[in-house]
């Protein structure tokens, strides 16, 4: 049986029991669901990956593509059946490294991906689940679709039958004070549930905001997924 303990981290336990312990208070307080957590190990060490997992973890994200596959393994092999999950900026010459490991590609923004996406996943005879990013404040020097693009983008997006989008991703503006990131967290949230109107997200349409600096706010605004990654390694 796997446990933190085996894996000699305690920290991990206590870190996982109390993300998920407030993340469930602040839903309560405001009504809603708690939203999933993607726990983020790009910062950890394998042992904390696995530590994670045994703490009860079944969600994971990677922004390198060859680590989703990597981990993938890794957590395969030691027993325990998670959903990866890629959360960075995929290039279509990665894209082969993931296909068939990752539950969720988190940022498609470009038609050039979405052609590698189809071709693969059409090979793989598998259906991607996508979200599609966006530049929630229009930053010239960030990836993702322009607020205002997003509905014709998703409507070009029919044309790859392998690929099937599940909602939106935003990252937000780099921001000191936690509470500025907010009114690009609740327009975020104003477009999806405008685009949830219009197309099918499946049955519980995804809106993935919110990291270990700003998961409080989002989860306020309505992020049904949050990426957390620092807070979980804290050796307290």
């Amino acid at each position: 049986m796997n446990s933190p303990e085996k894996y000699g981290i305690d920290y991990i336990d206590r870190n996982y029991a109390a993300v998920t312990k407030e993340l469930a208070e602040i839903a309560a307080r405001i009504g809603r669901t708690p939203p999933t957590l993607v726990c983020v190990t790009k910062s950890g060490s394998d042992g904390e990956l696995l530590a994670l997992a045994a703490a009860g973890a079944s969600d994971f994200g990677e922004n390198r593509p060859g680590e989703v596959k990597r981990r993938a393994e890794i957590l395969k092999e030691a027993g325990f059946d998670v959903r990866m999950h890629e959360i960075g900026t995929l290039q279509s010459n990665k894209v082969k490294l993931v296909i068939d490991k990752a539950a969720l590609i988190h940022s498609l923004s470009s038609h050039s991906t979405a052609k590698e996406i189809e071709k693969r996943a059409a090979a793989a005879e598998v259906t991607v689940p996508v979200l599609v990013e966006i530049n929630s404040a229009k930053e010239e020097n960030k990836d993702g679709v322009m607020p205002e693009d997003a509905e014709q983008f998703i409507k070009e997006l029919a044309a790859y039958p392998h690929i099937k989008v599940r909602g939106l991703m935003t990252m937000g503006p780099v921001c000191e004070n936690e509470e500025d990131i907010r009114p690009y967290f609740r327009a975020t949230k104003e477009l999806f549930d405008s685009l949830c109107a219009t197309f099918d997200f499946g049955e519980e349409p995804i809106l993935s905001m919110g990291m270990s600096d700003s998961y409080r706010v989002a989860v306020e605004e309505g992020s049904t997924l949050v990426r957390i990654g620092r807070r979980l390694f804290v050796k307290n």
